[in-house]
Order: structure tokens, then sequence, then C-alpha cells
């Protein structure tokens, strides 16, 4: 596929099922990181790190003080190791970097997985509801 010419679309991740996921998941998402007067600064980018380590998809505000653009923000932030950008929409840019050892929306790795339960089998610790008292 040839790399797109439209700023717009230069810096998202490729259409797809896992995009529509995250779009869907981050549209009740408040921003967490905001770009404000200084741009995309040393101490924003770490900001975003830890806020992807935590929470794996991330809104990114940028302010209307920003010297930089937001498609520009959006490229420099699709240039950090692991992160896309699944969404650019007015000022808001939703980051996704896959969690290193309980992602959210792919798949981990297969021996990561935990057996499923047989069917009936409920959680250990756990007390089955209570039953109304019968009618007479």
């Amino acid at each position: 596929m040839p790399a797109p010419t439209s700023p717009r679309k230069q810096s998202l991740m490729p259409s797809g099922p896992l995009r529509k996921a995250l779009r869907a998941a981050g549209h009740h998402l408040s921003p967490v990181v905001q770009v404000g007067k200084e741009g995309l600064t040393e101490a924003v980018t770490r900001q975003l790190d830890e806020a992807l380590l935590a929470h794996e998809l991330v809104k990114v505000k940028v302010g209307t003080e920003s010297p930089e653009d937001r498609f520009e923000v959006a490229a420099r932030l699709a240039g950090l190791p692991g992160a896309l950008v699944a969404q650019v929409l007015g000022r808001t840019l939703l980051v996704y970097r896959k969690h290193p050892k309980k992602p959210r929306f792919e798949p981990g790795p297969p021996a990561e997985r935990q057996p499923a339960a047989p069917r009936g089998a409920r959680p250990a610790g756990r007390r089955p509801p209570r039953r109304p008292p019968p009618r007479r």
C-alpha cells in the first residue's frame, strides 16, 4: 500500500478492526495528557509514556496556544516506540500502545492466556446469589 500523502492520514494507524475497537473504547475517555504553549516537550512525552503504560489507550489534547499543528504532534507521537495514533478528532488525539504484560485490545502471547473454566464453575471465593424465600 502506498504511503498516504494527506497529513490527515499520514500519522494514523491502518484501518481495521483494532482501530475501530480503539475508537469505540476511546469515545468515553477524557484527555489525560495536554500539549501546551511549549509544544511537545520531553516532559509531555514522559507523561504520555507513563499514561500509556497505565492505561494502554490515552487521549491527548493539543492546546490552541501550541506552536505545533495537531497533525505535526500526531506524527511526532506516532514516532514514539510502539505508539500508534488511532484517531485525530479536532484538537484531540487518541494514542495507543499495546501493554507489555496485560493487553486489553490485542491478544497477548499464547503462553500467557488462562485456560477457560469449565461450564458451570464459579470463581473461587464467591458465593452463589441468594434465592428469595418461597412465596406462600
